[in-house]
């Protein structure tokens, strides 16, 4: 790959090689690792405890639902780029280290809104604006900077662990915070995933690693940085047909944290622990793919898997309309959530195997952006179409679209790809 070296083989790599844990083999990865085993926890605890704060004592419309999803993702929009050139000037590593403090100190901000009592929808606005700020500045540089703990041989396998621990949280968070919910209120979900961050922070803290920089990218101009990276992306047809596919995925079937909580409440009349069962059905499917991921890795990424994944959770979402007890939609959430992590990590995954190290936190970010960016105008289009038509036609609108989507980039890939072409 034109501008990018790969770092020579570690010792014992040869024994190590096609391991599904070969990534834990990097002290710096372990440390990682179980940093975010533990941080994810407090997250997926927080995300359920905040949705069904939402929905179920601040207001019961789904657009307002999607209104805070969407403020949680604004700032992604609009800031990503910017976020990705930084990354490429910045240590990562410091640069994390930052974001992750805002974003604990956000957390415990409204676990006492909560615990006093008085909490307003508006707090959950503006609280998830800065979340988004942050987070817009922290998921290209965690993103590029796993090349730095692993290498390059090992970065498949990193990235499909690090789904597997996003994932296995997924599981356990929503569980976990259906039973502090329950028995010591919400505010307890808030208050463990403020604390939870700590973990992630005290693991970078002890990483014995190089923080590596690109100085020179700062005294040309960020408009200028962005721009490079933009260029790139565009004369490379893999890059472009994945942001493409991703972006039209993330719009229009990746809503799940719109779509789940009304599918609780207003088709299967669940309470919070029901609801906290259901994203853990799709956290569990989540889990067994990236498990399946890290296995598999010894054989590279593959584009089929990507598609296909695409392809998987469009048709998932649309059959949520048939989903009428609380079994049936948990199975069906499982699928999905399979899917879409095969369909994320292969993305990210092939993503970085295409890009040279100096352009990594700019490619990363456009990544960010098409991901997570896109999220504010998903949410609205989903929550509106709730609000007009009900659940079945938000299930319909999203899977339908996404079928669709991945069909035209599929076309537009057949005629754009390389000759001859390596997917």
């Amino acid at each position: 790959m034109a501008g990018a070296s790969r770092p020579g083989p570690p010792a014992g790599r040869d024994i190590r090689r096609g391991h599904p844990l070969a990534a834990l083999s990097h002290r710096n990865f372990r440390l990682f690792f179980l940093g975010q085993l533990v941080s994810l926890i407090g997250t997926w605890m927080q995300t359920v405890g905040q949705q069904w704060l939402v929905i179920d004592r601040l207001t019961p419309s789904p657009f307002l639902l999607s209104l805070v999803s969407a403020a949680q993702f604004l700032p992604v929009l609009v800031l990503s780029l910017a976020a990705g050139a930084m990354a490429d000037w910045m240590p990562k590593r410091r640069l994390v280290i930052i974001t992750q403090s805002v974003l604990m100190t956000l957390a415990l901000v409204l676990a006492l809104l909560t615990w006093t009592g008085v909490v307003q929808y508006w707090h959950i606005l503006v609280l998830s604006l800065l979340l988004g700020t942050a987070s817009a500045f922290d998921m290209p540089a965690r993103q590029s900077f796993m090349v730095e703990m692993v290498g390059r041989e090992d970065l498949m396998n990193a990235i499909a662990l690090n789904s597997a621990v996003f994932n296995g949280a997924r599981v356990v968070g929503p569980w976990v915070a259906g039973k502090a919910i329950a028995r010591l209120g919400i505010s307890a979900a808030f208050f463990f995933n403020g604390i939870s961050f700590l973990a992630v922070i005290a693991a970078l803290v002890a990483m014995n690693i190089e923080d590596k920089a690109h100085p020179r990218v700062a005294l040309r101009g960020i408009s200028k940085d962005i721009g490079e990276g933009l260029s790139f992306i565009r004369r490379t047809p893999i890059l472009l047909a994945l942001n493409m596919l991703m972006a039209l995925i993330s719009t229009f079937v990746l809503n799940f944290n719109v779509l789940t909580p009304v599918l609780a409440k207003q088709v299967l009349h669940q309470n919070a622990e029901g609801f906290s069962g259901l994203m853990s059905a799709m956290g569990l499917g989540a889990l067994l793919g990236a498990i399946a991921l890290a296995v598999a890795s010894r054989f590279g990424p593959r584009l089929a898997l990507v598609f296909g994944g695409a392809a998987l959770v469009s048709v998932a979402e649309l059959a949520l309309v048939t989903a009428h007890t609380a079994f049936a939609a948990e199975a069906i959430l499982f699928v999905a959530g399979a899917a879409t992590i095969v369909f994320s990590a292969m993305t990210n995954t092939l993503l970085q195997t295409n890009v040279p190290d100096n352009l990594r936190g700019r490619v990363m970010s456009v990544y960010s952006l098409v991901f997570g960016g896109v999220t504010p105008i998903g949410a609205l289009i989903t929550g509106a179409v709730l609000d007009v038509g009900g659940p079945a036609a938000g299930f319909i609108e999203g899977g339908a679209l996404g079928v669709i989507s991945v069909l035209l980039v599929l076309v537009w890939w057949q005629g754009h790809r390389p000759r001859p072409a390596e997917a």
